[in-house]
């Protein structure tokens, strides 16, 4: 189904793609029930995700929202200023958006700084008489202050509320002081899940920052859709005669604006970059990569193949992937005989998770359980060369425990007594805190890049090893803490006991 950008706002994912949050069983099920080859719907089926059932908790301990991810990518682009439209507490993300920013300012080799953002600071009084003045006096106060590049505004559950005319101010004040003011509509209830953000940005800088008459096809350029992370792709890229640009996160408005002109697109993540890949190849031709993530040799060996078949570079990357694979093959079998027989937990989003999961068998690492924190049964190109799960089965295998929970604490503790793990890895730390009170060793990959290419199999591998040096003070660390949950719940086997008993043919069992 063809990305409508007449829209102000971009379609959730549980309408576009099916989206879900909640779910339990083996992997191959999940992959069966989805909308790409597995499944009974896949390309042509009519643009609409496949619906899978899932599980409704009657409780939820909190979560992140889509309000706190597109302003965590905003705030990092480095020329542009955020303006929340919001009251002040939504601005309390701030905090991790500005460690995200300066690590990966860091990491990209440029100096830190901190992101600029502002807030219009809705009070009780503007939830009753609107907000709309205060929207577009803090907006010409961002421009006046910072003079930037653009300026992103992110509507939040308030604004939505009282049903404020955002888009009536951006243009106006974009008209009027001649930058690209771009609206991002992200109100927290809007979707079920935090992935809608990475939607919502992307529908805006396509609307209004991307160049809607590019110049010159530039056919060594490949847009590189990406979070805060190491720049791996520049020097992979570099092997094969290309040149990276990496957006959204850590860019600047210039370095987007341009990704209209590239030959191609890719990304490290379906889940972050399949939108704006998406879109990019609809209105302006420029070819999304559609193939494994690169991840593992099979993953990143097909990633590189498709993006030489894009670019006309296949002889240099038959080169490339030859060499690498002589260079890295005897290090992983030395990191096989030290891994072999451990047990690995991953829990991160969906197509990431799909990825690390590979490379942890590459490594020998048995993974019998993991928890993705959504799930997309297909991505906006529907097409079934960028089935990351499907492609995980098949190369590496079923995980009996393919779990998906959107950061619930109480469901953790059971998933990873379930799977009974010696290390886990997770993105969004929240959790990594309770594997270390139940002493199993957390490697938080803060560094979204470590386990990408060839080289990541090895710096994952090596940062497993580290962590199992640790198990000593994780198991003392469980000997001297305890959690915050009844007896009768820590001794229940099922994650999902209480979604179990919520759900219709269950009514009247509930213990």
């Amino acid at each position: 189904m063809a990305i409508n950008l007449r829209s102000p706002s971009a379609e959730t994912r549980e309408q576009r793609l099916g989206t879900i949050t909640s779910w339990d069983g083996p992997a191959s099920r999940l992959a069966n029930e989805s909308a790409f080859s597995r499944g009974d719907c896949g390309p042509g089926c009519g643009g609409k995700g496949q619906r899978i059932c899932e599980l409704e908790s009657p409780f939820s301990q909190g979560s992140t929202c889509s309000e706190q991810i597109a302003e965590s990518q905003a705030s990092n682009v480095r020329d542009a200023v955020l303006v929340q439209h919001s009251p002040i507490g939504c601005a309390a993300g701030h905090i991790n958006s500005n460690a995200f920013f300066r690590n990966g300012l860091m990491r990209r080799g440029l100096a830190p700084r901190n992101v600029t953002g502002l807030s219009s600071n809705l009070i009780e009084r503007d939830m009753i008489y609107g907000g709309a003045e205060k929207l577009r006096a803090t907006i010409k106060a961002a421009v006046k202050r910072h003079q930037p590049k653009a300026v992103f505004v992110a509507t939040s559950c308030a604004t939505g509320i009282i049903g404020d005319d955002v888009e009536s101010v951006v243009r106006d004040c974009e008209d009027e002081l001649g930058v690209p003011v771009v609206a991002m509509y992200c109100e927290g209830f809007k979707s079920k899940h935090w992935s809608s953000g990475f939607d919502a940005i992307q529908h805006g800088v396509l609307r209004h920052v991307v160049k809607p008459k590019p110049g010159p096809r530039q056919d060594n350029l490949v847009n590189i859709i990406v979070l805060w992370g190491s720049d791996v792709f520049t020097p992979m890229l570099a092997e094969l005669g290309l040149e990276a640009n990496n957006i959204l996160t850590v860019a600047s408005v210039d370095e987007i604006a341009r990704a209209s002109e590239a030959a191609a697109s890719a990304t490290f993540c379906y889940s972050v970059g399949g939108y704006l890949g998406a879109a990019l190849e609809e209105q302006y031709g420029v070819q999304e990569i559609k193939a494994p993530q690169p991840y593992g040799f099979d993953g990143t060996d097909a990633w590189l193949r498709a993006l030489a078949k894009a670019t006309g570079r296949e002889e240099r990357a038959e080169a490339y992937i030859a060499r690498e694979h002589a260079r890295v093959r005897p290090q992983i079998e030395r990191l096989r005989e030290r891994l072999k027989g451990v047990r690995g937990y991953v829990a991160m989003g969906a197509a990431y998770a799909h990825g690390v999961i590979g490379v942890l068998r590459e490594l020998g690492v048995e993974v019998p359980g993991s928890l993705v924190f959504h799930h997309d049964p297909v991505y906006d190109s529907h097409d079934v060369r960028q089935d990351t799960l499907g492609h995980m089965i098949d190369a590496y295998g079923d995980v009996e425990h393919f779990s998906i929970s959107n950061r619930q604490p109480y469901q953790f503790y059971n998933l990873l007594k379930r799977s009974d793990p010696d290390f886990i890895i997770i993105r969004h730390g929240g959790l990594a805190g309770l594997a270390s009170r139940l002493g199993v060793p957390a490697i938080a990959l803060g560094d979204a890049s470590t386990a990408i290419g060839y080289q990541g199999m090895i710096d994952l591998g090596e940062e497993i090893v580290d962590a199992l040096a640790q198990r000593k003070f994780h198991q003392d660390l469980a000997g001297h803490t305890s959690l915050p949950y009844k007896q009768w719940w820590l001794d229940q086997a099922d994650p999902y006991l209480l979604a179990r008993q919520n759900a219709p043919q269950a009514a009247g069992s509930r213990v």
